[in-house]
């Protein structure tokens, strides 16, 4: 059951948002000369051994990986993990496309948090410890969850944060202060932000050099 199952992991990138509240593409919005979109599918690949993409063909971004189109468009990222899930009946490791600050380490502990819980979850993720908030874009999602999700879904329901109980979700802890890598990109201001954290990143760079 779950990790013991022994079926292999598979990484996931959730592309199909419309942008509509940044009013452009966010999965083509360039993070140190490569698109999200590719960053994102990178990074999976240093973790998982095989990367799909849920919402639009990889193609389109100089990509060669499975897709597939969202089997429940208009639904939120909910609709997208359903997908996967049903696609390949496997354990999910799900990143937004939207996350520029994410890194490798961040997902090595998601998945050693998920090896080492007593217990058989239907999800592991962050959770901030002032705020209670989960960061349900960068989980792993088990292949049990499915019918929880579709149930939520044929009730309204998809708030991913309000779909799994607490007693079913094994969650890393991290504080206020440690909430750059989850910081993502949905409106202009956030763009702006991104572009400012981004420069201030190569500057630092540059004096190290």
């Amino acid at each position: 059951m779950n990790r013991m199952c022994g079926r292999r992991m598979a990484g996931v990138v959730l592309a199909g948002g419309k942008s509509s509240r940044l009013g452009r593409d966010k999965a083509r919005i360039l993070f140190e000369g490569q698109d999200l979109l590719s960053r994102t599918a990178g990074l999976l690949r240093t973790v998982t051994p095989e990367v799909w993409v849920i919402g639009r063909d990889p193609a389109d971004h100089g990509l060669s990986l499975p897709w597939r189109l969202d089997d429940i468009p208009g639904r939120g990222p909910v609709g997208g993990i359903i997908t996967a899930l049903r696609a390949l009946n496997r354990p999910c490791l799900v990143l937004s496309c939207d996350l520029p600050f994410i890194e490798r380490d961040y997902l090595e502990r998601l998945m050693e948090a998920r090896a080492a819980c007593k217990q058989p979850m239907l999800m592991t993720t962050y959770g901030q410890v002032e705020t209670e908030y989960i960061e349900a874009l960068v989980a792993i999602y088990e292949p049990e969850v499915l019918p929880v999700l579709e149930d939520a879904v044929a009730r309204g329901e998809h708030k991913l944060s309000r779909i799994v109980p607490r007693e079913h979700r094994c969650q890393v802890p991290y504080s206020q202060e440690q909430a750059l890598p989850f910081f993502n990109v949905n409106y202009p201001a956030d763009l702006a932000l991104m572009r400012k954290l981004e420069a201030r990143t190569d500057d630092q760079v540059e004096g190290a050099a």
